[in-house]
């Protein structure tokens, strides 16, 4: 059964929490691993991509204790790893992310009759997933 308690996310060591509702946090390459090409006769060329980028969105509520962590590690341009840990199939976990990284912007910021949120986005530099 799927537990979103079990799912977290770990930012050059710090176990980042306050997640907003909804989906929290996401990982993903940058670009497929391969390209093709269709020759006038239809033979076709496959190139694997090399490209080793990857990111990293997730979303903290706004009163989140790792918002002043964040907002301190989105100043900097110094690489961090990071690493998305959570349950996969047949008890096994999924793990995503890289040793170099860093926070591409601050995050925008809105305010609103609730509680509002905040979406940070990290570029991997050498994205991998286990």
């Amino acid at each position: 059964m799927y537990d979103a308690k079990k799912v977290s996310l770990i930012l050059d060591g710090v176990f980042i929490t306050g997640f907003a509702d909804g989906s929290f946090v996401s990982a993903e390459k940058d670009e497929e691993a391969f390209s093709t090409k269709v020759g006038a006769q239809g033979d076709v060329a496959v190139s694997k991509t090399n490209n080793p980028l990857g990111t990293v969105k997730f979303t903290v509520q706004a009163e989140s204790p790792s918002i002043n962590y964040l907002k301190q590690k989105s100043k900097t341009v110094q690489e961090f790893p990071i690493w998305v840990m959570a349950p996969g199939a047949n008890g096994r976990t999924e793990k995503s992310g890289g040793t170099r990284a860093l926070i591409k912007k601050s995050p925008a910021r809105e305010y609103e009759e609730e509680s509002g949120t905040r979406e940070y986005e990290v570029q991997v530099l050498d994205y991998m997933e286990d």
